[in-house]
């Protein structure tokens, strides 16, 4: 009974130095197929950026190149209209008598022919 009564009273007396539980680190193993599919979806994940970027490049870049044509249109319009102004000008009547006067040339009305557009 000597031996019972040592037990019991270990277990009732506490330890003199307390036990301290090292912490393990976690390691995470993971397996040849993990890692493939981890690493290829880490290049698609990269391929995909570069290639949204270099998407958004060539969106610029071609704003920019329809901007600059549209500048070109407006330029060629307000050229074309100050034409049309000054062809209006030109054909006026008035300034086609003078002309024809300086010329020496005279108006004979019964040999006039009316076109109309």
């Amino acid at each position: 009974m000597n031996n019972t009564a040592v037990k019991i009273h270990e277990r009732q007396r506490p330890s003199s130095r307390p036990r301290i539980r090292k912490k393990r680190k976690l390691k995470i193993r993971l397996k040849l197929g993990e890692k493939l599919l981890f690493l290829s979806f880490c290049a698609f994940a990269i391929y995909a950026a570069v290639h949204i970027v270099a998407n958004q490049v060539k969106i610029y870049q071609i704003n920019k190149e329809i901007q600059q044509l549209q500048e070109t249109v407006q330029e060629q319009q307000k050229h074309n209209n100050d034409l049309y102004m000054e062809v209006q000008q030109l054909s006026a009547y008035e300034r086609i008598l003078q002309k024809a006067k300086e010329l020496g040339l005279s108006l004979n009305e019964n040999n006039v022919k009316v076109v109309q557009e």
